[in-house]
This record gives structure tokens, sequence and C-alpha cells, in this order.
């Protein structure tokens, strides 16, 4: 079958200005786009036969080969662009993505980038749930029971929405593409489909107990694995167990996220805890044993070396908290405060003043910050 004057293709005259093909070339397109013709076979030819005459005659150098030698011009798959079609085939918007990006939008649907067809089940919204727990639970992991505000799916309809669990008729407005398009000029615009809402579905006999949405507001009581070594921060997610999806789509997940509270007598650094024990002056000076409480209820010997000062830290080997993911367990570390007696009686006095005559030798750190201090005097001295 011999091809068709490009001119009459497009049906403009030969001597036809550039916007005046263009014009034309945009009318066509509209006219015998395959996606607004399902039901015509004749036209994607139409479609085709249109961007070919376009293709020729919006190049200046190609139009004029045309208008000189006709289809020959084009003979053995130049200048057209038959060589561009068979490689391509039917995909219109790989090869004529500038003109429908600005004609058509979305105009395309599934066949750019799956964005039509409707929108046939939503996903339902994650949960969060906020836990608040003890040191302790953090240490030993627990299981913890929690109540979840929520929907979940409609049991009469099984998440269908549908009296019964009917299946979902296509929507007659949209044809189930969930989009609906009105031309304006050259132009179309594009909206959600006013009768299904974009699903592309509606329910014709909806369910009573749901009312169509496939889903009910309910609590739900879960029985949650709280692991060991968890700490202020830490997200536990639970797939599947956030809002039920809308009419049998997937739900979401609940993610739990933790929150330790403080101790009163351990403070906690990752895997390390800290433990501010308090020792008498005596015991500080001469040495002795002391009990260490461990976050487990135990306890722990720790020997006082003599002539501790304040502030000296002890460190007891994997007595801190698990690590989360189970690769061992931190330290305790007992930090040594140096009590000074109050309410002394007149004996206590007394001995202390003793010692305290017998003791100016033995008191190393004192020596050594007062000869700092007098030779900062003598230095001030010396400059004034």
């Amino acid at each position: 079958m011999a091809k068709r004057d490009y001119y009459d293709v497009l049906g403009v005259a030969k001597g036809a200005t550039d916007v005046e093909i263009k014009k034309a070339f945009k009318k066509k397109v509209m006219e015998h786009h395959p996606d607004r013709n399902p039901n015509n076979p004749e036209a994607e030819g139409l479609f085709k036969e249109a961007n070919e005459a376009h293709d020729v005659l919006k190049d200046p150098e190609k139009r004029g080969a045309y208008d000189r030698y006709g289809h020959a011009a084009f003979e053995g798959g130049m200048g057209a662009g038959g060589g561009r079609r068979q490689q391509g085939g039917a995909d219109f918007s790989s090869a004529f993505s500038d003109v429908f990006d600005d004609l058509f939008g979305d105009f395309m649907g599934g066949q750019r980038g799956g964005r039509g067809g409707g929108q046939r089940a939503a996903r339902g919204s994650d949960l969060r749930y906020n836990m608040h727990v003890t040191l302790e639970e953090a240490f030993a992991g627990k299981q913890a029971s929690i109540t979840i505000p929520g929907s979940a799916i409609c049991e009469e309809c099984e998440g269908s929405g549908a009296e019964g669990g009917a299946e979902p008729a296509t929507c007659p407005t949209c044809s189930g593409m969930g989009k609906v398009r009105a031309q304006q000029g050259f132009f179309t615009i594009e909206r959600t489909c006013p009768t299904c809402d974009g699903r592309g579905q509606i329910i014709k006999n909806p369910c009573r107990n749901c009312n169509g949405a496939g889903r009910v507001e309910k609590q739900r009581t879960l029985s949650v694995n709280i692991p060991k070594g968890v700490e202020t921060g830490t997200r536990i997610r639970l797939a599947g167990e956030g809002e039920a999806g809308q009419r049998g789509g997937p739900s979401g997940d609940l993610y739990i996220f933790i929150e330790v509270a403080s101790h009163p007598i351990f403070e906690r650094d990752g895997v390390n805890l800290f433990c501010r024990i308090p020792v008498p002056m005596a015991t500080a000076a001469l040495g002795g044993d002391i009990e260490a409480p461990n976050l487990d209820g135990g306890r722990s010997r720790v020997k006082v070396p003599a002539g501790v000062q304040a502030g000296k830290q002890l460190r007891l080997r994997s007595k801190g908290m698990p690590h989360l993911r189970g690769q061992g367990t931190g330290d305790l570390y007992i930090e040594l405060a140096v009590e000074t007696p109050v309410n002394l009686t007149a004996r206590q006095k007394e001995l202390l003043k003793e010692f305290e005559d017998e003791s100016a030798k033995n008191s190393p750190d004192s020596e050594d910050f007062l000869s700092k201090v007098k030779g900062f005097w003598d230095g001030m001295r010396g400059t004034g």
C-alpha cells in the first residue's frame, strides 16, 4: 500500500508554517492516540503515520528533501526515522516524550512508569508505640503485653469491603483507571475519579460491619519480646502489626521505641555501668573490703587499696550491661567517694587532732600543691 502524502496525513497545505504543522500534529495525536481509541484497531497505524509525517515536516532539511523527491528521498531507512520505528516498535513515549510530556502529563498511564490503573488497595499506616522499661528490665529482657488502638481487618468481609466478601466491581466512570481526563483545547487535564476516589473499583453492596472500608476500629493486645541490652532510642519493628490496609490492602508496621528509666544507684554509658560508693576515711587510709551491688541483684566484694584517693575507679569485668546483639557484656565501674565523718564526739575530735599532728608528711598531694602555690605567690611578688 502506497504511503499517503505527509501534508495530507496532517491535513495542512504544502506551504504550511512550522506553527501550523505543530498545531495539526497535536490535533492528530489527540485524535488517534491508541489510549483514546482502545476499540479502534486502525488508531495505532494512524498514530504512527501522523508521527512519521511530523518527524519529516518539522525538520527543514528533511522537509526540503521530501518536497523535492517525495517518499523516495527516504528509501533505505533514511530520514523519516524508519530505522528508529523498527527498533522502538510501539514505544511512543520513548520516541516522542518531548511532545507528550507537554501535552498529556500522565496521559500514557500504565505505559509510562506504571502510574495508571487506579489504586486498588491502600496500605495501612505505620504505628508508633513508646515503651518505658526499667534498667533492670533492659538488663534481663522481658516479655511485655501492649494494647494497640487502631484498625483491624473486618472479619465479616475479610477486608474486601463488600457484603459477604464479594469482589469489588470496576468503576464505570474511569473504567478502572482511578483517574478521569477532560480535554481543554489542545491539553488534557487529569484528576482523581470522583466516583471511586482513585481506587478504580467500587463496591455495589458495602459490608454493613465496616461500611465498605474493609477495616474496623479495634484495640489489639500484642505480646512483645524486649531483648536484653536495649537502650533509650532502640526501635523494634513488628511487620504487619500497624493499621490494617483499606479493602484488603497490606497492613502497616508497628514500631516500638524504647525509653530506659534512670536508676537510683547505677548510671549507664552504653554497655558499661557506673556506681558511686562512699568509703569511710579510715578504710580509704588503711585499706579494706567493701561490697558493691550488681544490677542482677547480686553483690561483689571489692578490695580497697590503702591510701586510695577520692574519685578512684575500680573495674569489675563483665558486670555491666549485655550487648544488644549478644556480643558479650560490659563492665561495672566503682567510683570511690572518700567520706569525711560528721557529728564527731569530743574523743573523735581529739584523736583526729593527734592524727593531724602526726601526719604532716603523709599527704604528698597537699605538699606538692602547697609548693606550687608558694612558687606562684613568689612569682607574683617578683613581678610586682
